[in-house]
């Protein structure tokens, strides 16, 4: 496995990503981690590695900009926040992070996807929603209110994971997401995990009162489910 940082830009502002390669020559398929509200961290690029021991391009993404990470709640919401209230904004600093892994020497740009943590997995779900060229799209324990109302069907399958007692998304907006990809005839799967809360990924979430508890199971049984949902998207 190789480990690199490529750097690229969106407007006056600068990114970097962490990319995990598997060794070996010729072009792979790329698979972009969206980092969860902290930022950019060693949980998004241990996924990133995870991924290329499966044969793929592994590419943690940045959508804050080179540095910028969230230390507390307080600090994570402050950079989370202003990019929800400017979905305009996320959306082109997603595209460029995507268009920058899918340039690379190594990634065959015509099998794209990603998966997402927390406000990742909104990242990952939203870039499916706005057509990139992907294969699928996997979100873990994320937020499901994704921005405008889709006119046509994404391009992407979308695979959801979720905790069925997640206090953050609560069953309206499961309902409305289900109604939503009815409509438009969207290649997607949902899976819940019972008595599971937010953050389930995360071995040191430990917060009940906030909603964030790390599950073992569901930690284990969603990563499966997404290496095969990856596999077959890529096939």
């Amino acid at each position: 496995m190789t480990e690199r940082v490529i750097s690229y830009t969106e407007g006056d502002d600068s990114f970097d990503a962490f990319v995990a390669a598997p060794d070996g020559g010729g072009s792979k398929p790329a698979v972009l981690v969206c980092h969860a509200w902290g930022g950019r961290d060693e949980f998004a690029e241990n996924k990133a590695r995870a991924l290329a021991e499966l044969g793929y391009v592994g590419a943690a993404i940045d959508v804050y900009g080179v540095g910028k990470r969230g230390s507390d709640n307080d600090t994570c919401a402050g950079l989370m926040t202003p990019l929800l209230e400017k979905p305009d904004l996320l959306r082109r600093r997603l595209t460029a992070a995507f268009q920058a892994v899918r340039t690379q020497d190594d990634v065959d740009p015509d099998r794209m996807g990603s998966i997402g943590f927390c406000f990742g997995g909104l990242c990952s779900l939203l870039m499916a929603r706005m057509g990139l060229p992907m294969r699928g799209a996997v979100s873990f324990h994320a937020l499901l209110k994704v921005g405008a109302a889709l006119e046509t069907k994404p391009k992407a399958r979308m695979c959801i994971l979720h905790g069925q007692d997640d206090p953050m998304v609560p069953p309206s907006d499961v309902a409305a997401w289900a109604e939503e990809m009815k409509r438009v005839d969207a290649d997607w799967q949902f899976h819940a995990y019972p008595g599971v809360m937010h953050a389930f990924t995360v071995p040191e979430a430990n917060d009940p009162d906030f909603g964030t508890v790390y599950d073992a199971d569901a930690d284990a049984r969603s990563w499966a489910t997404a290496k095969a949902f990856l596999a077959e998207a890529f096939a």
